[in-house]
């Protein structure tokens, strides 16, 4: 029994061939250079069973015509494909041609296959029909299982999903099918807030007398609402923050302003490079300090690190007052007016009402003791551990901000060893981190006063256990201290802490592998965008119609044109992603492509797609990249 297979000029095919591919079109060529053995075109075969048999009708014709013959058809056999993981559920009687299943239905007669010499696989619910060139003992599905391996090494990667580790109550699995290819909204508004905040530009009606530059920083931009003096003062000094861009590298940084000060010596030069040598992930670290005449005054500037959307403890904790059974607070609009003691009193008591939880209280002491360990071993104080000094930023991430500038400031140019006064200086960094805690603890500055410190530490064992009573007072003491010596006091909770941020990198890990391929998937859909509808290239007004684009233009269909069996558009994310992830890689999984008049209907890989996509890909390039030449 013979079989004719119809062999394409790559140059021209007759419309006249059933189902055949648009003219100009090289995919017979590329299909004879990759895979000379197997043509995936329709064969005609030259047997009484084909004659019975028409492609479009799928199987049912198929196994009525073996039947007549005496030859039973197997069933759909599972091919060993481990790149397809995505299944598709869409009816093979769609409009467009349905999603590849990976299964092939081969004939089990050996009788018939050793007449016809061919083999037949369904795709969507049509038989197709292929020469079949191996070796007569070795079955047709060998062949199948030689293309089906060579797809597994393909590198083809899809979103597996939440791991279970991290389905929790705190983490529930989305609601919307769509949201497991996307990061958390959440997390995507707090950093595209962030990044807002990076790119912002100062309003030059609202600030006109920032300076165009400063040193080699420009685009001035502050960070602080215009305050009364005394609120912002330092060491008697104004102080003014900016974030600003580096010139030549563009990276932001916070410039921390001294106005109107001379530096008196340049002795201070000792300290700042011991802090600019000092990092740590609780410390903004310093980066250069320089002074300035760009504002019309002698100014001093320190440049930080800088880390959008922080807030200070004071703004978090400190700056709203609560209102007193419904009336607001008669003193609180002088904070420098004497209170009663009774009123002080009660405030403590109203403060219990809205505690910060014990674990959040741990969390902060854990990163201001790290941050000091690092400080006190590196021979240096922080002097100004108080609640305008720590900044929050982030889940629940503290750092010690505004470094140095009490060194500088406070700089005894007369002094012999200007580092004799350190150890003196790191027990005030205890005593200010005991009454920073109970602040924190009562959500109240006036918890601090010496008056109130007793009555405060007794409220504190109300709600809060003795082991951070414990804390407060060994740092509240006049004994000789050391940061080392609170790590007994902290024990275990170490260990929480350690385990809470390794869950949130986890979490991050998580949102980061949803979108870890989106660029390479954008940089795909943009060269299938530039290539589909195109008026024209070169003068060739049909270009987008013809040869290797006309394949991309029914590749184009499958993946977003789908549509059910009552005509409703058919949307699946998974189908999209997958099936752009195999197109990237190239691999050797065919797919059924049907034309839009549903005429012509094509067999081809994903390795030969990718090759009409570069090729016609590069055809743009080449056109956009030639320069006419001028006209004399």
């Amino acid at each position: 029994m013979k079989t004719a297979i119809m062999d394409i000029d790559p140059m021209y095919l007759s419309f006249s061939v059933p189902n055949g591919v648009p003219q100009e079109s090289k995919l017979a060529t590329y299909m004879k250079q990759r895979q000379p053995e197997r043509v995936p075109q329709l064969t005609t075969v030259t047997s009484p069973v084909s004659k019975r048999i028409n492609p479009i009708n799928g199987v049912d014709q198929l196994s009525s015509s073996l039947r007549k013959m005496g030859v039973q058809s197997a069933e759909f056999v599972p091919r060993p494909n481990l790149s397809s993981t995505y299944s598709n559920s869409v009816s093979p009687t769609h409009r467009q041609a349905s999603t590849p299943s990976p299964t092939s239905l081969v004939t089990q007669a050996p009788a018939f296959e050793k007449n016809l010499q061919t083999y037949q696989e369904n795709v969507g619910g049509t038989t197709y029909f292929y020469p079949q060139t191996v070796p007569s003992e070795e079955p047709p599905s060998a062949v199948v299982d030689e293309v089906s391996t060579s797809s597994n090494a393909s590198g083809v990667t899809v979103y597996p999903g939440t791991p279970s580790h991290l389905r929790n109550k705190n983490n529930p699995p989305p609601t919307d099918p769509a949201a497991s290819y996307f990061v958390n909204n959440s997390l995507r508004l707090e950093i595209q807030y962030k990044n807002s905040l990076v790119l912002a530009q100062a309003d030059p009606e609202q600030f006109p007398d920032l300076p165009s530059e400063v040193d080699n920083y420009h685009e001035l931009v502050p960070l602080e609402p215009p305050r009364p003096l005394h609120k912002q003062s330092m060491l008697g000094y104004q102080a003014t923050s900016y974030k600003a861009t580096h010139i030549k590298t563009g990276i932001r940084y916070c410039l921390r302003r001294i106005h109107d000060y001379r530096l008196p010596s340049t002795k201070c030069t000792i300290l700042v490079d011991m802090w600019k040598k000092l990092s740590h992930s609780n410390i903004v670290q310093l980066k250069e300090v320089f002074t300035t005449k760009a504002f019309g005054d002698h100014s001093i500037l320190f440049v930080y690190d800088y880390h959008p959307d922080s807030e200070t403890f004071q703004t978090r904790y400190f700056s709203q007052a609560e209102p007193m059974n419904g009336f607001n607070d008669l003193f609180s609009s002088n904070s420098h007016q004497p209170r009663p003691y009774s009123h002080m009193k009660n405030a403590l008591l109203r403060q219990q009402q809205s505690m910060i939880p014990e674990s959040t209280i741990w969390n902060y002491v854990i990163q201001l003791t790290g941050a000091l360990r690092v400080i006190h071993s590196a021979g240096l104080a922080f002097r100004t551990l108080d609640a305008t000094k720590v900044i929050l930023n982030g889940r629940s991430r503290i750092r010690l901000s505004f470094c140095a500038i009490t060194d500088v400031l406070s700089f005894d140019p007369n002094a012999s060893n200007p580092l004799a006064l350190i150890p003196h200086l790191q027990q005030e960094d205890l005593t200010q981190l005991g009454k920073l805690i109970l602040a924190l603890v009562h959500k109240s500055l006036f918890a601090v006063q010496a008056e109130n410190l007793q009555t405060s530490l007794d409220l504190m064992a109300r709600s809060y256990s003795a082991d951070l009573r414990h804390l407060v007072t060994y740092l509240l003491s006049s004994q000789r201290r050391t940061v080392v010596d609170l790590m007994p006091m902290i024990g275990a909770r170490f260990y929480s802490q350690l385990d809470a941020t390794q869950i949130h990198c986890d979490y991050l890990e998580n949102e980061l592998a949803k979108e870890i391929e989106n660029g390479r998937l954008f940089r795909l859909l943009v060269k299938l965008s530039t290539i589909n509808e195109r008026p024209e290239l070169n003068m060739d007004p049909a270009w987008s119609e013809t040869g290797d684009r006309y394949m991309v233009k029914l590749l184009r269909d499958y993946l977003f044109h789908q549509v059910t069996e009552d005509g409703r558009p058919w949307l699946d994310m998974a189908h999209i992603v997958h099936c752009l992830n195999k197109l990237d890689a190239g691999t050797q999984e065919r797919i059924c492509l049907m034309s839009r008049d549903e005429q012509s209907i094509l067999v081809v890989s994903y390795a030969e797609l990718k090759q009409c996509v570069e090729q016609s890909f590069s055809e743009l390039v080449n056109a956009a990249s030639v320069v006419p030449a001028k006209a004399e």
